[in-house]
């Protein structure tokens, strides 16, 4: 019986291993037209603009690639994502990722 559990469970892992594996130093390092708009944080400077920081590494390098093959358009993220290579997404992406967030819940007024 345990060898038929086997293929699910590892075919439950490879979703796992395709997730962005990129190097945060490096990513600082080429995130450097990010902060323009999305903060050298991660926090937005602009108020149209999504904060990066803390966002799953695998859902950021989607978005980038999506920008750079046009699946998803935008003026300024489509031109700067369009010379990104792949180690250079998974780095950019690994960066704000590992840049941690906190929030404070304010006090309730009563």
């Amino acid at each position: 019986m345990t060898r038929y559990l086997i293929g699910p469970i590892l075919a439950g892992l490879l979703p796992v291993a395709a997730m962005a594996q990129g190097d945060p130093q490096a990513g600082k390092t080429a995130s450097g037209a990010c902060a323009a708009c999305h903060g050298r944080d991660g926090i937005a400077m602009a108020p149209d603009a999504p904060n990066l920081a803390g966002q799953p590494a695998d859902y950021l390098a989607e978005q980038l690639r999506a920008y750079r093959d046009g699946d998803r358009t935008h003026e300024q993220m489509s031109l700067i994502a369009n010379g990104l290579e792949e180690a250079e997404i998974d780095d950019i992406a690994a960066y704000f990722a590992a840049i941690e967030v906190t929030a404070t819940i304010p006090d309730d007024p009563q």
